[in-house]
């Protein structure tokens, strides 16, 4: 039913209510984020921060190839580096005198880390 009283209340009445409860809306508007930014969190360290840490052995991993080392490559390719071609390149033998090129990033995993093989005579003349 219609109420008398709301005739009566000015418009200056209902703004000083509402200049009061302001910081009160505001906290409120900041915890209406408060789940994004914990589900954000969460996700980070489950999920960003892991990825990051695999991501740079692997390229710890590459830049520490050297030849000799028993290698995969990530198209399943098992064999031996027998030369390293500047810094973004290997020879890899990956049967008797079959030798392929690849790029280092091309590289998934270590078999066998072994000794650094000192450069042979033939490997000085080319």
């Amino acid at each position: 039913m219609f109420d008398l009283t709301q005739l009566f209340n000015s418009p200056a009445l209902a703004q000083d209510a509402g200049a009061s409860a302001a910081p009160a809306a505001a906290s409120a508007g900041l915890m209406g984020y408060l789940p994004f930014i914990l589900i954000f969190a969460v996700f980070y360290f489950l999920v960003i921060r892991p990825q990051q840490k695999k991501l740079d052995e692997q390229n710890k991993m590459i830049k520490a190839l050297q030849r000799g080392d028993r290698i995969v490559t990530s198209g399943g390719i098992h064999g031996k580096i027998t030369k390293l071609e500047g810094d973004t390149q290997l020879v890899v033998e990956i049967a008797d005198n079959v030798q392929i090129k690849i790029e280092r990033n091309s590289v998934q995993g270590l078999e066998a880390k072994t000794e650094p093989v000192a450069a042979s005579i033939e490997d000085g003349k080319r």
